[in-house]
């Protein structure tokens, strides 16, 4: 199993500067809190498959103040300097449901 406890992720993307996450985890729970962007602040609740995949459930604040939530598995895949780079497959809840795609590196 991944130990994500005291990772910090960032989009992939590369205007992604100011948006982290930093995931904490304790045998296979796992929460974390994240910022930037167009959220105020965020908070994910989920587990760790023995594989690193994870599963957890996400709400956040927009900068409008709208409330989001929705659900998301991560997949990881382990980079040659030992940090890891997650596919997040997302799926956004509410008034504005949407789904998809989006990728986090590990910053150090």
């Amino acid at each position: 199993m991944i130990d994500y406890d005291g990772r910090r992720f960032r989009p992939a993307e590369a205007d992604a500067q100011g948006r982290t996450a930093l995931y904490r985890q304790e045998g296979d729970l796992l929460w974390g809190t994240f910022s930037g962007g167009r959220a105020r602040r965020g908070s994910l609740t989920g587990v760790c498959a023995p594989d690193g995949s994870l599963d957890f459930a996400y709400s956040m604040v927009l900068d409008d103040g709208e409330v989001v939530s929705g659900h998301c598995r991560s997949t990881p895949e382990l980079r040659e300097d030992g940090g890891i780079d997650l596919r997040e497959e997302w799926e956004r809840f509410g008034a504005h449901a949407a789904k998809g795609v989006s990728y986090l590196k590990e910053v150090k």
